[in-house]
């Protein structure tokens, strides 16, 4: 009777395995179509990744502008970009990650999204945040896989020409800002940056212009001075509300990947630089002589603000000052004076873009003549919200601007308004390397066994030389050589 039974079930258990078979190829952990708004979520979440690593394997800029040095392993602050696979890494971050998922979100909108107002909001953001991806290739690396780069046909994408494809993103730009209509729906909870508030994307995509524009005030003034004045008309951020915060979690795996390297990985290899920490005003001293410094850094064991020489090595770190909040570990074996700042916070959110940057880019317009207003406003309005925003409150900003005063004539401003922007920029190492570039201030110290020159672009991914040769070589020959020191389009002077 026994085995009648076995039998019985196991004819059962046969019928139902073989009712629909086609139901075994099918993956439930890896399904072929997905809600468009998950797509775009984790797309938001891999940019905003992208932007606060502190990984030596990809985002290595606030070493190559030294707001940052390393006491140990010095490849990178050296400038050893086509030794290692930071290129690579960049690259497949962007292309991969956030563009990938931008671009398939873009495909399933128009099957899931019903509502043609709430379409085309979705439509118009998701571009604009393609677009700030392509912003950030186009200036790391210079000509790059562009028309053909998400092609289902052609393998081998050719590389267009960086300036043709910065005009395009600008094209781009304007038709989403047209587009975006306040009083229809758009993502809602699953925009992890302005909860689907299309007033504020609105916003967020004129300054965004506002930011390409002035990209281009040596290369091109009359178009840069067009594309400004037609940002600001159309409404650019007025105040720290403003600002474009990539809101993370207080836990994995959705957290602040400043945290995710500075803590849970406990790096305990970068510290501040005496050039950043001299510019500060705080260098050697237990007080601050910037109220950013203490939510910059920490102190060192002794209570002093002390940044250490640029990619020297054979130091220990716990004479020198930690990035504020990596030094609170448990037992704090690094022996500082806990900082005030929340940097190493799981939940500090990334900023994309912010009301700061706005008043300086507005600033240099004024002091190249390419918009009207006061450069001297704009500078102080610029050192006022960096101040506001790192530590709650105005206070020391008007001291700050009273002991850096802008001074007269475009070159000192231009100088000043570097000066400034690059401390207001700290933690943001990409776009401090852009400024930088441009307006060639603050001069940096060259590592002492700095294997390059100052690094003006990356060079293209190792795997592209091999992959893709063809292509890669008609753009390396486009650009002047696959060189770190070659100039891109926007870098004139």
């Amino acid at each position: 009777m026994k085995k009648i039974i076995l039998i019985l079930v196991a004819m059962a258990l046969l019928t139902a395995c073989t009712k629909d078979i086609t139901k075994l190829n099918i993956d439930p952990k890896h399904p072929s179509v997905v809600p468009s708004y998950t797509l775009f979520t984790t797309a938001q979440n891999l940019l905003a990744n992208n932007m606060t690593s502190v990984s030596p394997n990809d985002n290595i800029f606030r070493l190559i502008e030294q707001q940052w040095t390393e006491v140990q392993y010095l490849t990178e602050s050296q400038y050893n970009i086509p030794g290692r696979s930071i290129a690579d890494n960049i690259w497949d971050e962007f292309y991969t990650g956030p563009l990938t998922n931008f671009e398939k979100a873009k495909g399933f909108m128009k099957t899931d999204v019903t509502d043609a107002g709430k379409l085309k909001n979705e439509l118009a953001i998701t571009d604009i945040c393609e677009v700030y991806c392509f912003y950030y290739l186009v200036t790391t690396f210079g000509d790059i896989p562009y028309s053909e780069a998400f092609s289902a046909t052609i393998t081998f994408p050719k590389y267009d020409k960086a300036a043709t494809i910065y005009a395009d993103l600008l094209k781009r730009l304007d038709a989403d800002i047209a587009n975006l209509d306040p009083s229809a729906d758009s993502f809602g909870p699953a925009d992890m940056i302005y909860s689907g508030d299309v007033t504020a994307w609105k916003k967020f995509a004129n300054t965004f212009k506002l930011k390409m524009g002035i990209l281009l005030a040596d290369s091109d003034p009359a178009t840069a001075k067009a594309i400004i004045t037609s940002a600001v008309q159309g409404g650019v951020f007025t105040s720290n509300s403003d600002n474009a915060l990539y809101h993370f979690l207080s836990s994995p795996p959705y957290v602040n990947q400043t945290w995710v390297g500075l803590v849970q990985g406990g790096r305990r290899d970068y510290v501040a630089t005496d050039t950043y920490m001299t510019l500060l005003g705080s260098q050697n001293s237990s007080t601050p002589g910037d109220p950013r410094t203490p939510y910059y850094f920490a102190q060192n064991k002794v209570g002093k603000y002390v940044g250490a020489p640029n990619a020297v090595g054979t130091i220990l770190y716990s004479g020198f000052s930690l990035p504020s909040g990596s030094e609170l570990t448990t037992g704090n074996t690094t022996g500082q004076q806990p900082s005030i700042g929340t940097l190493a916070n799981a939940d500090f959110p990334g900023n994309l873009l912010d009301y700061s940057e706005t008043q300086f880019y507005l600033a240099e317009a004024a002091a190249r003549g390419l918009y009207t207003g006061s450069a001297a406003v704009y500078y102080a309005n610029g050192i006022t919200a960096s101040v506001e925003y790192w530590t709650g409150s105005t206070a020391g900003a008007s001291a700050l601007i009273a002991a850096n005063p802008i001074g007269s004539g475009q070159a000192a401003q231009l100088k000043a308004i570097a000066a400034q922007q690059y401390l207001a920029l700290y933690n943001r190492g990409y776009d401090a390397w852009t400024v930088n570039r441009r307006l060639d201030y603050p001069v940096l110290i060259p590592p002492p066994a700095a294997i390059s020159a100052f690094p003006l672009r990356f060079t293209y991914p190792n795997k592209e030389q091999q992959i893709n040769k063809a292509n890669y070589d008609a753009a390396s020959a486009s650009i002047g050589g696959d060189v770190v020191t070659t100039k891109l389009f926007f870098d004139t002077k």
